[in-house]
């Protein structure tokens, strides 16, 4: 697990001032680092009703997709607004200065169905639970809410436990 965690790199005021960004592009480009990342969520997950994997973008692409292949279940991606080309539903949330919004096709879930969801990375959750959201409206269950990186000291695990998910992250980055 430290192989895997130390090829994540800390870029310092990343995207601004006072923000340590944890960057996973380092971890991808290491083969096999990125292969044991997946073998332990396919481990974790294997033996799960899961019906899809739904990945948040962008990051949530690279390894949700991976991990649904490798579970034998279809991908549903979670976009930014107009990158979807049927008819969607989206979700709004709060960012630190303002707005944004994701969406996902109306046909992507149905009733009933098992939901892994995926992104590389939990902060404040915001688009987690919009992400979360989504999946609820269109009547899919989610069976976990699934990051490789947790930032603790920013509560987004809370915010998802609040909402009565269960969270699961491969490593925690606290402090700075």
């Amino acid at each position: 697990m430290e192989h895997i965690k130390s090829k994540i790199r800390t870029i310092p005021h990343f995207p601004k001032k006072g923000i340590m960004f944890r960057d996973i592009t380092t971890l991808l480009k290491d083969s096999e680092g990125y292969n044991q990342m997946i073998e332990l969520l396919v481990d974790r997950y294997k033996n799960l009703d899961i019906d899809f994997v739904a990945g948040i973008e962008s990051r949530g692409f690279i390894t949700g997709s991976v991990l649904a292949h490798r579970l034998g279940v279809g991908f549903i991606p979670i976009r930014k607004p107009g990158k979807l080309p049927a008819e969607t539903v989206s979700e709004e949330y709060e960012l630190e200065y303002g707005k944004d919004k994701i969406e996902v096709h109306k046909d992507a879930i149905k009733q009933g169905n098992k939901i892994l969801l995926a992104d590389d990375l939990i902060a404040t959750a915001g688009t987690g639970v919009a992400a979360a959201n989504l999946i609820q409206k269109l009547g899919g269950e989610i069976v976990e809410c699934s990051f490789i990186v947790e930032l603790p000291d920013l509560k987004g695990r809370e915010k998802l436990e609040k909402k009565g998910l269960k969270v699961f992250s491969l490593f925690q980055f606290e402090g700075d």
